[in-house]
This record gives C-alpha cells, structure tokens and sequence, in this order.
C-alpha cells in the first residue's frame, strides 16, 4: 500500500447551476513534506464544516484503483490527483477490504477509518455532470474519512502500513451500502450501531434508521 499523491486547497467561490457558495473540494498536488495534523493537513481549507471536518472527518482518503472505474464509466481520461477532492490519494486501500476502525500508518501519522464519504453537489459541479453525487453513491466506490490519532508529516511516495485491524470487520462498503443503498439490512445497522469507532454522525443515522423501520 502507498501514499500516490497528498492534495490540498484554498476556499473557492463558486457559481454554478444557479447556486453561489465557497468550496474546497478543488485540490492541488503538495510536493514534499506536509503535517498532518488532527484537524487535517496543514493549509487545507474546508468551507462546511456542518459537512466536513472536525476530529472525525480529519482527512479524506481515495482509492486511485477508483480512478480508472471512473475513467471507463465517464470516458474521460483528464483526471489528476485531488479529482474526487480527497487530501490522500492511495494505492492498495479499497473500500470493500479497509474497515471502519482499521489504523494505519501514513508517513509519521497515524489514522483510523471512521467512515464512507457522503457526496453532494459540490462534487458533481466539480466534475461538470449534472446528478454526479447520486451516481457516485450509487457506484458505492465513497472512498472514507479519517481520525488522526497521532499527528505527523506525510509525503507522497510513502509506505502505508495497516497497524491494527478493527475486530468488527465491517467495511466501508458494507457501512455505505446499509444507509444508504440496502436499508432493509438491520443485522447491519446494529452492527454499525455497535461500533464505536463509527464517527457518531453515522451511527446516529443508523440509530434513527432503526426506528424507523421498527
């Protein structure tokens, strides 16, 4: 496993599709060596934070496996690293083997999986396609977040190692696909429920889903 690129990025305003807000999903390769701090990368912007950000949502991780689905379901070939504005681009982490709770070590930092990414339309203005953010989700490639549990300078190039396995072993794809694509899977949902390195975000939705459906 290996660290291919870290992004980063200033708030930009934006105007499309009738809508005018701040963003910072447009990201820049950083060459060398960057701390990564609890908060995130150093420099990086995060304009919502009801959305983004905070110690559960530090960082932002994706697969480049995911790259060349993408590449084929779009026919395009112009993607450079941050595309999907995620600050790591990895190599060798999918979301359907790395759990929620895994920790692994980046560079001099440690980082724990804590949940799937939520698209919206940022990201589909971002790519220039209309409805992109349902057809990412659908697509159930979300990439994930992660808490910074040790704080520490990160370089493109870098090994990434996996230091513990989180025992629960339910992944990024499986935790995605009970809120939001199977809802009809409660074995699941209390399992997400049940474990505690789930951001609380998520597990309150599984909460309330559950309630729902009783």
């Amino acid at each position: 496993m290996m660290l291919l690129s870290v992004n980063f990025g200033d708030l930009r305003s934006v105007a499309a599709n009738g809508r005018q807000y701040q963003t910072g999903i447009y990201k820049s390769v950083h060459m060398g060596q960057i701390w990564l701090r609890k908060l995130g990368l150093e420099g990086d912007a995060q304009a919502d934070l009801r959305a983004h950000g905070g110690p559960h949502r530090a960082v932002y991780c994706y697969a480049h496996e995911n790259y060349s689905y993408w590449a084929a379901q779009l026919g395009r070939r112009d993607f450079r690293y941050g595309q999907f504005g995620e600050n790591l681009t990895t190599l060798g982490i999918l979301e359907s083997e790395a759990c929620i709770g895994d920790i692994y070590r980046v560079g001099g930092a440690l980082i724990q999986v804590s949940q799937p990414r939520v698209p919206c339309y940022k990201l589909a203005d971002k790519m220039g396609i209309v409805g992109f953010e349902k057809t990412f989700l659908a697509a159930n490639r979300p990439g994930f977040y992660a808490r910074v549990l040790q704080e520490g300078r990160v370089e493109a190039g870098e090994p990434i190692t996996l230091i513990k396995r989180e025992p629960a072993g339910l992944t990024v794809t499986q935790v995605n696909t009970a809120l939001y694509l199977d809802k009809s899977n409660r074995e699941t949902a209390q399992r997400a429920i049940n474990c505690a390195a789930l951001s609380p975000g998520w597990r309150a939705s599984f909460e309330k889903l559950l309630t729902k459906s009783a």
